[in-house]
């Protein structure tokens, strides 16, 4: 077999199911790749990934010892993810829970380029007078667990006000101001510290926290020193230092054209042209698991014993015995196929809808089975079953009472009434009406110590059966009085 044949073989073998499982694992190595993009963390990701990958090479090459520590490894690798990434994850999926949520308003572009304008002559008035300031601006993550303390303000941003919290004699001057999208938030918070501070030297407390809380969230941290009256952005876990009022500007600009964009048509062009490099690498990755633990190779054969389900049984018809239970199938395909069906839930249905004979041979065919599609259907064995059904013969009879012990010896019985004193029944053909006799369950006139009423069920001899299956239940009044005393 040629290189090309082979190819062809392989193409005809990919169905639809497997397209769309690569798509979705392509998706998720997607979404993993630009989260960690500007994570710290992401080296501690290659890392893992490079582990993966001289695990992968040692199986093919088969290096036992390295096989087997990297084996331990990658078995207790879940609970090193959770400990590494506990942060990363949460966040992660804060912002899977927040991808359906869409916003109601979204602000117009100049609104909030006004907005970023107001906040840095702010910035720049307060780092003049050498007044410490704090101001976080909050993307998509949300902020609240991060946080602590505060005052709600929800008030619209402008340059009184963010000089009035900050005013050295306010009670909000040595907390941080959290601003979404033009508005101030809250006032007075508390942000968390950063503990990764050695490569900036000495950083005074605004700054470990503005550091701390781009560390853990995808928002913009502007602090203002007191003492140098500079001004620093803390964004993506890293602090940098503003040159002038202009270079503030841009950078608010940027913050919020990247996380309140205005609306605009979809361009498939410039979609594509966006983290291009990771779309390539997920769409790899996700080709390269599907062939290694996807992609179907070795067919199996097997055989199962499964339960027929007659069904849609025509009324006025009962299925006689010898009725067949069971039947065997041979069933083939993948061995990733057999793993991921439960064969409890085979079963052949036989449709019974055009059943008009008291014996019928039915051929059992590959489309009764409810196999999985991607596992073939290769022998039915019996192939041929056949089917002992009688007609029911509709008829009204009368319900006899049956008793059980005697009445307590001061009792003496009158009467039993039943109501209704008749029953609807299903009488097999093979039968006639005027042998069958249809009775009650037992009454324990023992147990009767006065004028009474009951409900008991209707018990159908063989060959008998109610509509619908439903036993009738019938009322009795047991009648009785007492025996008269005779004196000596």
């Amino acid at each position: 077999m040629s290189l090309i044949d082979s190819i062809l073989i392989f193409i005809k073998s990919v169905r639809i199911q497997d397209i769309l499982d690569i798509v979705i694992i392509a998706v998720m190595i997607f979404a993993v790749l630009t989260w960690f993009k500007t994570r710290a963390s992401r080296f501690v990701l290659i890392g893992i990934i490079l582990l993966g990958g001289i695990y992968v090479a040692a199986r093919f090459f088969q290096l036992y010892l390295t096989t087997i520590v990297l084996q331990g490894f990658f078995a207790i690798l879940l609970f090193v993810l959770v400990v590494i990434f506990q942060e990363d994850l949460r966040g992660f999926f804060e912002r899977l829970a927040m991808f359906g949520n869409i916003r109601k308003i979204i602000k117009p572009l100049s609104a909030l380029e006004g907005t970023a304008e107001i906040i840095a002559q702010a910035a720049v008035n307060l780092a003049k007078k050498n007044i410490g300031a704090l101001i976080v601006l909050q993307g998509d993550d949300p902020l609240d667990r991060h946080i602590n303390g505060g005052t709600p303000l929800d008030g619209i941003v402008s340059e009184p006000l963010l000089a009035s919290i900050f005013d050295p004699h306010s009670i909000g001057h040595d907390g941080a101001v959290i601003i979404n999208r033009d508005r101030v938030a809250m006032f007075g918070c508390h942000l968390p510290l950063s503990i990764n501070t050695a490569k900036y030297g000495s950083l005074g407390l605004r700054h470990t926290a503005a550091l701390g809380i781009a560390e853990r969230s995808d928002s913009l941290c502007i602090v203002v020193s007191e003492e140098k009256g500079t001004i620093s952005l803390a964004q993506q876990e890293e602090l940098s230092g503003v040159k002038n009022a202009a270079a503030l500007h841009e950078a608010l600009e940027r913050f919020y054209i990247r996380h309140a964009p205005v609306e605009k048509s979809s361009i498939p062009m410039s979609w594509l042209k966006e983290n291009t490099r990771e779309k390539i690498i997920a769409i790899g990755l996700a080709c390269i698991l599907w062939v290694a633990f996807g992609y179907q190779r070795d067919i199996l054969r097997r055989d199962f014993i499964i339960p027929i389900d007659y069904k849609n049984i025509p009324p006025n018809w009962k299925i006689d015995e010898p009725q067949a239970a069971e039947v065997k199938v041979i069933l083939q395909g993948p061995a990733q196929a057999f793993q991921l069906f439960d064969e409890r839930s085979l079963k052949l249905s036989l449709d019974l809808s055009d059943l008009a004979e008291k014996k019928r041979e039915f051929t059992l065919a590959k489309d009764m089975l409810n196999a999985p599609s991607n596992l073939a259907v290769t022998e039915i064995t019996p192939a041929r079953i056949r089917v002992y059904a009688s007609r029911l013969l509709s008829s009204t009879l009368p319900v006899n009472v049956v008793t059980v012990n005697s009445l307590p010896s001061d009792l003496s019985l009158q009467k039993i009434t039943l109501t209704p004193s008749t029953a609807k029944v299903l009488i097999d053909s093979r039968l006639r009406p005027d042998q069958v006799r249809i009775e009650t369950e037992p009454i324990d006139l023992q147990k009767i110590t006065k004028t009474a009423s009951v409900n008991i069920n209707v018990i159908p001899p063989v060959g008998v059966s109610f509509p619908d299956g439903k036993v009738p239940s019938i009322n009795a009044l047991i009648r009785v009085k007492k025996k008269a005393a005779y004196g000596r």
